[in-house]
């Protein structure tokens, strides 16, 4: 297509006539969940078959040996040397596009010697830009500031102290590492105790973050950054920490959207403050899909800007599926729009200021499923992806295959996506699956309500497991042994 790009209804024309093929290669497909229906072309790759087959767009080649993955850039490069799928793309032929939630360099020269083009910035700017030292960096060129924090190396607990006291932060610390994600490494500390815990994570990174602890609620927004501007999604509510979910304190385990989710000063502040964040990530090199995690002081109000995920995750369904998208066009067409070399301008801001209007959020929940209890063993039942219902007494049962979300007829009813299936392992922090529901899954105080609490117990109740009788753990763990969402 020629044509410039200059509403809404060209964007939606253009990727319904795309004849492109354009792949999302991920260990799942649920960070683009649903994505196939609005582009023409749009196939995933996967290496965990969520859905025993039945998914028409998801291919999911036989298993072949590979070293034991450590990363989801293990896995992709896994698959893009795979036989079947380098037929796969050969056969359906074109000019392939590849999408990616996590890639590396190897990544980009297996993508390079398949032909394909990776639609996402260089592996190498992401890597920096997701640096959380580099994110408090950028974030102050563009006026969007984190926590009091300080960004130094740290040599003891009294050196902590220190620069605690120059830097005005008190003694009650946050303090986060470069890289890793919240469950794993942020480290809160109030005392020596408390440092030594984690005194190796701290003193070998060449630099640490250190903030001052704030009574916050945490909230996360996704936006894109287009040569027409930044666009910007709904600000999403995170669910955190949650026992029945993960055995991780402070670490993530899903997303609510509704309308009251926040004041209106607060969504306004945190609008502005992605659209600056997004123009700054345009001068900085970067372009296209990116997630903002906000820290909201309960104690005054000041909203600030807590991580960047330079790429789609785990809130990228919610963003996605959300109100607005099915009025106009789910933001990650905007980024497909920005790499495609189709020429297009938008009015940036009147799409902004529609979709801030509270109509344009509908209310929808999505929790992480882990396995909590600290012992392994081998799954022998596990429930399918599919539609759930919640009876009256809390008890829940399978009521049919699906693979939208949207299917879901009533609050009774569920969407769950399983990862762990039969024959995998279950261990301390392996994803089970992940739940969707329509309305709410906390209460007014952001905790776990009764529904949700039922959901989680009934998908659990559905899984049994058998004690492993060998020693040999070498090739067990292979889905959820590490982030994969």
């Amino acid at each position: 297509m020629s044509n410039k790009i200059k509403s809404i209804s060209d964007l939606q024309l253009m990727f319904h006539r795309n004849e492109r093929p354009i792949y999302f290669i991920s260990a799942t497909n649920f960070n683009l969940l649903g994505i196939d229906r609005w582009v023409n072309r749009f196939r995933y790759i996967s290496y965990i078959d969520c859905f025993d087959g039945r998914h028409p767009n998801v291919f999911v080649p036989s298993e072949s040996p590979h070293a034991e993955f450590s990363s989801i850039e293990d896995i992709n490069n896994y698959l893009l040397q795979h036989k079947e799928v380098i037929d796969l793309i050969e056969r359906r032929g074109g000019k392939p596009v590849a999408t990616f939630l996590m890639f590396d360099e190897k990544t980009e020269a297996l993508a390079e010697e398949l032909g394909m083009d990776v639609w996402f910035p260089p592996a190498k700017l992401r890597q920096r830009c997701d640096n959380k030292m580099e994110t408090v960096r950028i974030g102050n060129k563009a006026g969007v500031f984190s926590v009091p924090n300080a960004l130094e190396k740290v040599d003891s607990y009294q050196h902590l102290m220190q620069i605690a006291e120059r830097n005005k932060l008190g003694r009650d610390l946050v303090v986060q590492s470069a890289f890793g994600d919240s469950g794993h490494t942020t480290f809160f500390i109030a005392n020596e105790d408390d440092f030594n815990k984690h005194k190796d994570e701290i003193v070998n990174d060449p630099e640490v973050k250190i903030m001052k602890r704030i009574n916050c609620r945490g909230a996360t927004l996704e936006a894109c950054a287009t040569q027409s501007g930044t666009l910007v999604g709904p600000l999403l509510t995170e669910v955190v920490g949650a026992k029945e979910l993960t055995p991780y304190k402070g670490g993530w385990c899903g997303n609510e959207v509704f309308p009251g989710a926040f004041s209106e000063g607060v969504r306004q502040k945190a609008r502005d403050m992605a659209e600056r964040f997004g123009n700054q990530l345009l001068a900085e090199g970067y372009r296209g899909y990116f997630d903002l995690d906000f820290l909201i002081d309960q104690d005054n109000g000041e909203v600030y800007l807590g991580e960047l995920n330079p790429r789609i995750c785990g809130a990228s369904p919610m963003t996605n599926h959300a109100a607005f998208a099915y009025a106009d066009a789910p933001l990650f067409l905007f980024h497909l729009l920005e790499f495609s070399g189709v020429p297009f301008d938008l009015n940036v801001r009147e799409i902004n200021e529609r979709w801030a209007q509270p109509h344009f959020i509908d209310s929808w929940s999505q929790v992480v499923i882990k396995y909590t209890e600290d012992k392994v063993d081998q799954v022998t039942r596990a429930p399918a992806t599919g539609i759930y219902r919640l009876s009256e007494d809390g008890t829940m049962g399978y009521q049919r295959y699906d693979h939208e979300r949207r299917a879901i007829d009533s609050e009774r009813e569920a969407f769950f996506l399983r990862i762990t299936g039969p024959g995998d392992y279950r261990y301390e922090g392996a994803d089970l699956g992940i739940l969707i529901t329509r309305g709410r899954s906390m209460d007014d105080n952001f905790k776990l309500n009764i529904r949700a609490r039922d959901w989680i117990r009934g998908i659990k109740n559905h899984y049994d497991g058998k004690p492993i009788v060998t020693t040999q753990h070498a090739v067990a763990p292979a889905p959820g042994s590490f982030k994969i969402l």
